[in-house]
């Protein structure tokens, strides 16, 4: 990259537990991507997609080992550039794997239908075909995994990709296709956009009026992901959005504590809360509402902040100082308007001192659904509990968002868990967890919070077209 387009800008790659540069890189424009996507639809037309779906298994296997040889380095890399603690990213990079091993194997499972004919003499059939080319917006959150989730299936099914990772944190990209060169994949099959924030746009709308792009995908916010849809229209894209969320988090009278404060603090402070699912609105019944909020607040109370590459830190910075911002708006907001601080509720002033981005663990009590938690994603560390009575009277306050990415409940009983998962509207439901990611799995959302899915068999047919054939016997 650097030979090439050394005389391009560059932009700086920042690590956000002290604002030091990790490094830098050129920022391309829509020039590539003219240049990136005639060479992509070459590859996949001339080559990639006459490959056999063995030989494509063959290589997402040896990309696969590849990345679990530099388990170590592509973790170290993720906590550098993102902020996220050290076992996180080692979890990230376990994660990232599993879905080149599962699409190693789904990739050799597609299939079409034989169909009877109405009429004599004739056969059809319906096939699955490449869709081609595919680019790949990634977001920062989540860096190598969100690149695998995409990439495996696409892969898989017979097609080559250009990944725009976020300019936030580049290296893991590149780092993936490094190992992707090692371990023999063609050239041209996987291509890499660096991309600085001021030309983001104009590369964004060369990939989607590309007419050797196929099909594009984003992980990212509603407002792009709606950006990104209405300029792929343009030449009638394929396109699968993974998009924001607010998800609601319900704690019933029912529910065991312990294991909901569990799956809590698994769905919430995860990556210092920085996940499209995680829990945004907490519900609590009003019968164990006290309880359940005092130890909360006893146990994030005792949570580690810190670098991410120190031993036992559970809470990395946020990823940029907007990203604080937000975060300090939304409990200045609730307080503001009657909440209270019950941990935390503040920056971390001595590491933020040295140039960081940190905002301590925080649990408010007290919220009211017109509060900025219970209305806009936070993406950050504070835990809002709002005191709800009734069974009907969370599932409206849950369903009341344009989002529907995620929702999750604590219940000991069978048929609340059955009644209130199918009443809620989000595309996936944690039932006493807060893990619910896994890589066989459909991982999508619904109303504005995306389309399609990702994961499993289901992420295979967002890269596939599907073909009918007629054939006449000519008898």
């Amino acid at each position: 990259i650097d030979n090439k387009y050394n005389s391009y800008n560059r932009f700086n790659v920042i690590n956000p537990f002290n604002g030091s540069i990790i490094g830098n890189l050129p920022s391309l424009t829509a020039k590539e991507v003219l240049e990136f996507s005639k060479i992509s639809y070459d590859t996949w037309n001339k080559s990639w997609k006459h490959t056999t779906n063995k030989e494509r298994s063959n290589y997402l296997v040896k990309l696969a080992n590849g990345m679990e040889k530099y388990r170590q380095e592509l973790a170290q890399i993720i906590t550098l550039e993102s902020g996220k603690p050290f076992t996180e990213s080692l979890g990230e990079i376990s994660y990232a794997i599993s879905f080149l091993e599962l699409y190693a194997e789904e990739g050799k499972r597609i299939t079409g239908d034989i169909i009877t004919s109405p009429v004599k003499g004739r056969r059809l059939l319906a096939i699955k075909q490449p869709i081609g080319p595919a680019a790949l917006i990634t977001p920062w959150n989540f860096p190598c995994a969100m690149i695998t989730r995409k990439l495996g299936p696409a892969l898989a099914a017979g097609c080559t990709v250009i990944l725009k990772p976020s300019e936030e944190t580049p290296f893991s990209a590149l780092a993936i296709c490094a190992i992707a060169n090692e371990v023999g994949i063609p050239a041209g099959v996987i291509q890499c956009l660096t991309v600085g924030r001021d030309e983001v746009i104009d590369v964004g709308t060369a990939l989607c009026h590309s007419e050797y792009i196929r099909k594009l995908s984003f992980t990212g916010s509603t407002d792009v992901g709606k950006w990104l849809m209405r300029e792929c229209a343009s030449t009638v894209k394929k396109i699968s959005l993974e998009l924001g969320g607010i998800a609601p988090f319900i704690v019933f009278d029912d529910a065991d504590i312990d294991v909901a404060i569990k799956a809590l603090i698994n769905s919430k402070f995860r990556n210092a809360g920085q996940a499209c699912i995680a829990s945004n609105r907490i519900l609590v019944q009003a019968g164990i509402y006290d309880q359940f909020a005092n130890e909360l607040t006893n146990k994030i109370s005792k949570m580690k902040v810190g670098n991410g590459l120190d031993k036992d830190v559970q809470i990395g910075p946020l990823i940029n100082s907007k990203g604080l911002q937000k975060v300090e708006r939304h409990v200045s907001d609730s307080v503001a308007l009657g909440a209270t601080v019950t941990t935390g509720g503040r920056i971390h002033s001595d590491l933020n001192a040295n140039g960081g981005t940190f905002y301590l663990p925080t649990v408010l009590t007290g919220m009211t659904k017109d509060m900025l938690p219970f209305t806009e994603e936070t993406f950050g560390p504070i835990a809002p509990l709002l005191k709800f009575t009734t069974d009907e009277e969370a599932i409206e306050i849950a369903n009341n968002t344009k989002f529907g990415l995620a929702g999750y409940i604590c219940t000991k009983d069978l048929s609340r868990a059955w009644t209130v998962s199918e009443a809620l509207e989000f595309g996936m439901i944690g039932v006493n967890e807060g893990g619910i990611s896994h890589e066989n799995i459909p991982f999508g959302g619904i109303k504005e919070s995306g389309i399609g899915r990702e994961g499993g068999p289901y992420g295979l047919d967002e890269y596939l077209e599907l073909k009918y054939i007629c054939m006449g016997l000519g008898k």
